[in-house]
């Protein structure tokens, strides 16, 4: 299958994906992870996307749907996909959907994740990551068991920049007013599907999957 994940920051895109991406078995494509793993090897791709991300701003159309079509091309896509963070605005929809058609592919299904605003800011603003290894917690609901250290590699535990409270509130404004117009421009071809974000992990991933099958 090919399909795109849609939702506003702190939706829970990523835990969704990787639950999809399993029962699937199609590959997770996260425009997030190949910006930050730019950045932190500090490519020249790094460095040009590093200022918008700190600002909370989005990745010039043109630059981001390179990068993703140098991805899609490889061959472990061939079998299908699943697109998280792209795309992100109208343009971007329409390029990936002349890069289909050009390819003689179709997008199967749009999943959204909808989640009210208030509820993302206290999720993401408490979110923190390992510096070294990368694992995810939150001061709230999932705390290292040592305050700031990590439990699996024991190294600092850090809130990354685009986490912060000013910086969530101007990207979920961004959403709302760049990518929300992707759910009109989808639901007019047919192929979203809506589910809530506010209920329980596994109750949104079966959700998703019941409909997807």
């Amino acid at each position: 299958m090919r399909l795109i994940l849609l939702g506003p920051p702190g939706a829970g895109k990523g835990t969704q994906a990787q639950n999809i991406k399993d029962a699937l078995n199609i590959v997770h494509i996260s425009t997030g992870d190949i910006f930050r793993k730019n950045i932190k090897e500090e490519t020249e791709l790094g460095k040009e996307v590093k200022g918008y991300l700190e600002k909370g701003e989005l990745v010039p159309d043109e630059l981001t749907t390179r990068i993703v079509w140098d991805r899609l091309d490889q061959d472990d896509c061939k079998d299908g996909f699943l697109l998280d963070g792209f795309p992100r605005t109208l343009n971007q929809a329409k390029a990936l959907d002349e890069g289909l058609k050009e390819r003689s592919l179709e997008l199967d299904w749009v999943i959204n994740i909808d989640v009210d605003a208030k509820v993302l800011v206290k999720r993401l603003s408490g979110r923190r990551v390992c510096e070294n290894c990368g694992a995810s917690y939150h001061i709230d609901n999932n705390p290292p068991k040592e305050n700031g250290k990590c439990d699996l590699c024991g190294k600092n535990v850090i809130q990354r920049d685009d986490d912060k409270e000013e910086t969530v509130k101007n990207r979920i404004d961004v959403y709302n007013n760049s990518t929300k117009v992707l759910i009109d421009y989808y639901e007019k071809q047919g192929k979203i599907k809506n589910f809530d974000g506010t209920k329980a992990i596994d109750e949104i991933s079966k959700e998703i999957l019941d409909a997807l099958r």
